[in-house]
């Protein structure tokens, strides 16, 4: 494969000379459009405004919003100056967001009003009293010195905040020669976004990724599906994570293709885009789609334009990818593995992969990449069908953690590869699975399980619609199984009967001896089930 060597400005620049008045960005639900050409013009008015208000290159911008129309323009207009965008989760909370502006060094905050039930203007409020007092760009904040500007995005006013109408006027007073300065300045290797893990052990940490790193991850995700500029991708998975910016965003701008953007996931607006704007992609975690399938008004819509799409984030059920291909037409859908750490993807099925390989594995490595097995305490690769730690080396993997030097060092090993603290093996065919986290692994009385095999044997309950398989403490054992049960509508279930569907099927130490019905899991804004808090909802007697 040949890398891109260029900047996401430069490539963003030549599809829009390439598609002037061709659709780039689409609201449907509000018929909302934006050009390729219109879209780059207001990028460039954002970008100089931001100079304007003193952001320099490698300076660290902070976005904290759901998917509104500008939260792109905010993204491409610092990668033209050379800031760093800081992705903000729209989950966190006071004490999370007070973490994160210390911890990444922000010098400016852009957000909007609010996320559900938090209100994003109030917590910075409570964060940063000095903004009530503040000459917007003067800020001085006790707590977070390196914090000057806060940007509003929207047409509000708030007290000590620039809002984006006031930051277009001011890049629209700017001549073009500083920021031309600037992008000819700038170099494909120079760290451009900053994502957060989602800490769900330690402290969160800001993972830093390039243009090179997104570009051609994007590049090579957009290949895999045949994207050509004649599709057009709905877009429904958070653009603050690299699902969104990266398999979507960078896919997209890298083959010309059209996007339509919903501003936070509902499964009935998703069907709607789809059929209104004759989406070709679809993209989502798994409890996406179920949603999707499960919608009482699904059969109302035409899922006839789909193609391709990619499930991933989580482990992908079996079931759930057959029914995506056959009921939603998306016959030619993929499945992405990866992590932050490794921009995101380094493995992907293809569109012509045989179905049964397509919905039991994560295709092959990614052209350019050395995706190896290796056993976790002697780090030998390990051979072909025995599970061991995915690990991976190439030009996707991150600059680091910032600030983080020895937690670098102990995700990228000596050699280069980067290990990601999943089970996997390889098959015959150069094809991986993804058996589980080594974390998530249950180990009872010596014997591993695998939560992933029980979860999806489990599935083959009628009544059940999802299933998460958690180890429980036990006093005996070490760790026992336990299983969380979503039902169906309708259906119920009892305990005995799992232990009669399991009895005889599979071995003994395997079947759940926990069964809980939730209505729910816990999972994060980016869609991935939080395994630990079901752990830790039990009690420590596991009954």
């Amino acid at each position: 494969m040949e890398f891109i060597t260029k900047t996401i400005g430069q490539v963003f620049e030549e599809q829009a000379a390439r598609y002037p008045d061709d659709a780039f960005l689409i609201y449907s639900d509000r018929n909302l459009r934006f050009t390729f050409r219109a879209f780059d013009e207001r990028v460039n008015r954002l970008a100089k405004g931001f100079l304007a208000i003193g952001i320099k290159k490698g300076d660290h911008v902070g976005l904290w919003a759901t998917n509104v129309p500008d939260w792109l323009t905010v993204f491409f207009a610092t990668a033209k100056i050379g800031a760093v965008l800081v992705t903000v989760n729209t989950a966190y909370k006071t004490h999370e967001l007070e973490y994160l502006i210390g911890q990444s060094d922000i010098t400016t905050l852009c957000l909007i009003d609010g996320c559900r039930d938090s209100n994003y203007v109030s917590m910075v409020n409570e964060l940063i009293p000095e903004l009530k007092t503040s000459q917007r760009g003067k800020l001085v904040s006790a707590r977070f010195p390196r914090l000057k500007n806060v940007v509003f995005i929207g047409p509000e006013k708030h007290r000590g905040m620039f809002n984006t109408q006031e930051i277009l006027l001011l890049g629209a007073q700017e001549s073009d020669d500083s920021l031309n300065a600037i992008k000819n300045s700038l170099d494909c290797h120079d760290v451009i976004n900053m994502q957060y893990t989602s800490g769900t052990t330690g402290f969160p940490k800001g993972v830093m990724l390039t243009h090179h790193n997104i570009l051609n991850n994007g590049l090579t995700i957009g290949e895999n599906q045949k994207f050509s500029h004649a599709d057009r991708l709905c877009l429904c998975v958070p653009l603050f994570h690299c699902f969104g910016l990266v398999l979507g965003v960078m896919a997209a701008i890298t083959h010309g293709v059209s996007i339509v953007a919903v501003e936070q996931f509902d499964p009935l607006l998703v069907l709607a885009s789809v059929q209104k704007e004759r989406c070709t992609a679809l993209y989502g975690v798994p409890t996406m789609f179920i949603a999707e399938l499960n919608h009482p008004m699904f059969k109302m819509f035409g899922m006839s334009s789909l193609r391709t799409g990619i499930m991933a984030g989580s482990p992908c059920p079996i079931e759930v990818m057959r029914r995506v291909t056959e009921e939603m037409n998306m016959r030619e859908i993929t499945i992405v593995y990866g992590l932050t750490e490794t921009s995101p993807g380094m493995t992907q099925s293809k569109t012509d992969d045989p179905l049964e390989d397509r919905v039991s594995t994560v295709g092959r490595a990614f052209p350019g990449m050395d995706v190896k097995v290796l056993h976790p305490e002697t780090g030998e690769e390990c051979p072909v069908g025995v599970d061991g730690e995915m690990c991976c080396r190439g030009y996707n993997v991150m600059k680091g953690y910032y600030k983080m030097a020895e937690a670098t060092a102990q995700i990228i090993d000596r050699n280069g590869y980067l290990h990601s603290g999943d089970l996997g093996a390889k098959d015959e065919k150069g094809n991986f699975r993804i058996t589980g986290r080594i974390k998530d692994m249950i180990i009872r009385g010596g014997e591993n399980i695998y939560p992933r095999e029980i979860e999806e044997f489990l599935r083959g309950i009628p009544a059940i619609r999802d299933v998460q398989v958690v180890g429980i403490p036990s006093a005996r054992y070490g760790e026992e199984v336990g299983a969380f049960i979503i039902l169906k509508d309708g259906e119920s279930l009892t305990a005995e009967e799992v232990t009669e569907f399991c009895v005889g099927r599979i071995s003994r130490y395997k079947i759940p001896s926990h069964v809980f019905l939730v209505g729910e899991f816990p999972m994060t804004a980016s869609g991935k089930i939080q395994k630990y808090k079901l752990r830790e909802s039990v009690p420590l007697n596991g009954s």
